[in-house]
């Protein structure tokens, strides 16, 4: 039996697209993979509302979210990053490793950012040339307003820097009309597919800076991928080809599909799913419903139950994959993902797993 993957990605893979991943493989230097590059491009540009082309790397969302740094900044330079959770942190890490001067705005887990505090601090620090912010933080299921911040920077020389990698497809989002400068996503969350690709998006604006920077960089050199773009329709060094095969599947699904209609789906799943867990005596961890993300529900477990044996439990004996709670809320909390193709009948067998082994998770 397969395992269902109730996680914020990596995903079940759908039928048609591991049907494609099972080809035999196309060389990257050919006319074919010319086309292919040229579709899946059209296809990216459609999916981050954008008319500029969107690069394509073999890393994981990480190595993305690094390239943003070395790409579009220089040693010394200052920079905000709004965190919100694990993986605004992961900015504040990796800019730190590039020698960027970080002001941080912080804020408690399942919580959003005040726009008022970042006017505030954009204010107090005119050098500031990047503002760093997580779209979804996939620790805690909140999403951020990109909207609000495109319109403090659009007008301005900083540059918006967006972590879109789970909230990409599920939730909307126009990088052009928005005013975001760079946003990165990857293939394993609401592309359904596996990891190894990440894609970038960038503004006018940001391309400009490309010529600025001054940070090392060879692997992840956006204007390497650009050039080879324009000139070859080609990447600059070997992609995980079988995954840019399964990238055209999956996005003539979406797209066939409609963003829209993606979009409204997974808010019925996740109303769903909120319901049937809050039911069960688990606490939304989230409580302003108009932050909580398409990408997974957290709950808090009761206080007397251990949330890493119950997933352990379910993971063991119904091939259930549910995602813990990370940071300190680890063993406290399920991240019941629901980026992936799950129906209302999954959600409630694993309700009725989770009450199974609930009375053998007590502490």
């Amino acid at each position: 039996m397969s395992k269902v993957l109730f996680t914020p990605g990596p995903t079940n893979i759908p039928m048609e697209i591991r049907e494609v991943l099972g080809q035999d493989l196309i060389h990257h230097r050919m006319a074919d993979y010319h086309q292919l590059i040229k579709d899946v491009n059209e296809g990216l540009k459609r999916i981050f509302d954008t008319k500029n082309d969107v690069i394509i790397l073999t890393s994981s969302g990480t190595g993305s979210m690094e390239s943003t740094i070395v790409n579009l900044f220089s040693n010394g330079d200052e920079v905000l990053v709004i965190n919100t959770g694990w993986f605004g942190q992961r900015f504040i890490e990796i800019c730190t490793v590039y020698g960027l001067k970080v002001h941080e705005l912080a804020y408690d887990w399942g919580k959003s950012y005040e726009l008022n505090d970042v006017k505030e601090i954009l204010e107090k620090y005119p050098e500031i040339k990047g503002v760093f912010v997580t779209y979804h933080e996939t620790a805690t299921g909140v999403v951020n307003n990109l909207k609000a911040l495109g319109d403090l920077t659009k007008d301005t020389n900083r540059l918006l820097i967006a972590d879109c990698i789970s909230g990409m497809v599920v939730q909307e989002f126009h990088l052009d009309e928005w005013g975001v400068d760079c946003a990165v996503a990857s293939s394993q969350k609401g592309f359904h597919l596996p990891p190894g690709l990440s894609f970038v998006a960038l503004s006018d604006k940001a391309k400009l800076s490309l010529e600025y920077s001054n940070l090392p960089k060879y692997y992840f050199d956006y204007k390497k991928y650009l050039h080879y773009y324009e000139v070859k329709s080609e990447q600059p060094f070997t992609p995980a080809i079988s995954i840019v095969v399964a990238l055209k599947t999956a996005l003539d699904g979406l797209l066939n599909q409609g963003l829209e209609s993606v979009i409204a789906n997974k808010v019925q799943v996740r109303k769903y799913a909120e319901e049937k867990l809050a039911n069960l005596g688990l606490e939304l961890f989230i409580k302003d419903e108009s932050i909580r993300g398409n990408v997974l529900v957290p709950v808090l477990a009761p206080e007397n139950i251990n949330a890493s044996k119950l997933t352990a439990l379910i993971d063991e004996r119904y091939n259930f994959t549910v995602a813990g709670g990370m940071g300190s809320y680890a063993g406290k909390m399920l991240r019941v993902g629901i980026i992936g193709e799950i129906t209302k009948q999954e959600i409630d067998l694993l309700v009725q797993y989770i009450k199974e082994v609930l009375p053998e998770c007590q502490k």
